[in-house]
């Protein structure tokens, strides 16, 4: 590729034509009649994965402010609105269509970048009526596309670009240099061979922003960029103060309210199921500090209701596929960790194999991931200590050739016995984003884990 339209050509046609087309086809639909709102449903029905990630952002506060549940995408276009189930569906699409392709840090950088600007637009839109609150949403989740569309490709060029902007080149520059264009150009190619939309392309075009919306997605897309390495500076002032004129507010109030927003950022992240970026977005309660390395709240209302879930599975007739699919589900969902597997036993009695998995970038453990019980082997350090512990590795040995990063970065593990023997255990990570987990999530996982633990002891004493 060594031109713009090649790139956006091979983007759309080769690398992500599914995404290109889904995301045409949703962009057509306008809430003008039951007929629209049924086609709406009806593609995020087809895809399993779309309506699970729906319904779960359906049912949190940022969108959901009535707390009422909601089970069905009907429901959820009823209760909450056209609009809101489309920037839901979008957003969700952009997160699993490019995540499953690639984890490299560049993507994930990208993606939490988009995410923390879009909150930050909704949040700071004035004028709070639903389809202006969607429109800057999406305007600031997709103002990137083409570095988000990039980076999820495993390209030579992907390659080289990282390579070179490790050298710390100019980005311009490296683009230009390696890819014959810039992400901007890309950008814009793709929001015209997409279909993204009026407002998207206004968003993008070069030039003064025709309108205040517009310039409130850019300015939160480049606030967002600027507080990755914190909240005070003379850019970061400059932009705040633009802010304040899109939105009518003094700099100051404008401080306060993004850096509450943060917050709120990172708890989409997580209801979208990608905790781990969350470590790649700026704290929401200092004034100075640079990126934040801490690892995601735990979600204390989920973890109780998936709790109260599987009390009500061993108060009735212990099912331990069950219990153990609410475990795998309440460390994945409520303490926030990407990649979840329980391993089990092998017949041999000699080796621990997964037998539920759980989060992205787990599809090629199902038949590689073995952990021998006498501890030799590449992970043979992971074998659980006596109760539920945070794994760190001592150093950076060689991984294993199916993942780069088990048994390379921090992990929450904990052990399954029976009558005293271990038959299992439950592995969590984070993938590329290693931070190390909190005391507090470990807590919850070790709630999690002593459930299974209970039913295991349950049936063994039958």
């Amino acid at each position: 590729m060594t031109s713009t339209s090649a790139w956006v050509s091979y983007l759309s046609k080769v690398e992500l034509p599914v995404l290109a087309n889904t995301l045409r086809r949703i962009n057509e639909l306008t809430d003008n009649s039951n007929s629209t709102v049924n086609e709406l449903a009806n593609v995020i029905l087809n895809d399993a994965q779309l309506t699970s990630q729906v319904l779960r952002l359906s049912n949190t506060v940022f969108y959901n402010q009535t707390r009422t549940q909601v089970s069905t995408v009907s429901r959820a276009i009823t209760l909450i609105g056209f609009d809101a189930v489309k920037s839901m569906a979008i957003s969700s699409l952009i997160v699993d269509s490019l995540l499953k392709r690639n984890d490299r840090p560049h993507l994930l950088h990208c993606l939490a970048r988009a995410i923390h600007a879009a909150v930050q637009a909704r949040c700071l839109l004035p004028k709070r009526n639903e389809q202006a609150l969607e429109e800057v949403f999406i305007g600031a989740l997709l103002m990137n596309i083409g570095e988000l569309a990039f980076w999820s490709c495993d390209t030579e060029q992907a390659s080289e670009l990282e390579q070179e902007l490790r050298l710390e080149t100019p980005a311009i520059e490296a683009q230009k240099s390696i890819i014959h264009s810039t992400f901007t150009d890309i950008t814009r190619g793709l929001v015209d061979a997409w279909a993204l939309g009026p407002f998207i392309k206004d968003v993008v075009a070069p030039g003064k922003a025709n309108s205040k919306a517009s310039s409130l997605v850019r300015h939160s897309v480049e606030m967002a960029k600027l507080s990755e390495h914190g909240w005070r500076g003379a850019d970061m002032d400059a932009v705040l103060e633009q802010l304040g004129d899109d939105i009518g507010e003094p700099p100051a109030t404008v401080r306060d309210h993004v850096k509450v927003n943060a917050g709120e950022a990172a708890r989409v992240a997580v209801s979208l199921g990608i905790p781990q970026v969350t470590a790649l977005m700026p704290g929401s309660n200092s004034d100075e500090g640079a990126t934040a390395t801490h690892a995601p709240e735990v979600d204390p209302n989920l973890q109780l209701q998936i709790l109260r879930d599987l009390t009500h599975s061993l108060t009735d007739k212990p099912d331990i596929n069950e219990v153990c699919q609410l475990v795998i589900e309440g460390i994945h969902r409520a303490v926030g960790m990407q990649r979840v597997a329980l391993l089990m036993t092998d017949k041999s009695g000699h080796t621990l194999i997964p037998r539920k998995l759980g989060g992205k970038g787990t599809e090629n453990w199902k038949d590689s991931f073995r952990i021998s019980k006498d501890g030799t082997g590449k992970l043979g350090a992971l074998l659980p200590h006596a109760s539920c512990y945070i794994y760190q590795p001592k150093r950076k040995s060689e991984p294993v050739e199916y993942d780069r990063w088990l048994g390379q970065v921090p992990a929450l593990v904990g052990p399954l016995k029976a009558k005293g023997r271990l038959v299992g255990l439950f592995y969590a990570d984070n993938a590329a984003a290693d931070y190390v987990p909190s005391d507090q999530q470990l807590t919850a996982f070790s709630h999690f884990v002593q459930n299974a633990q209970l039913c295991l002891t349950m049936l063994s004493g039958q």
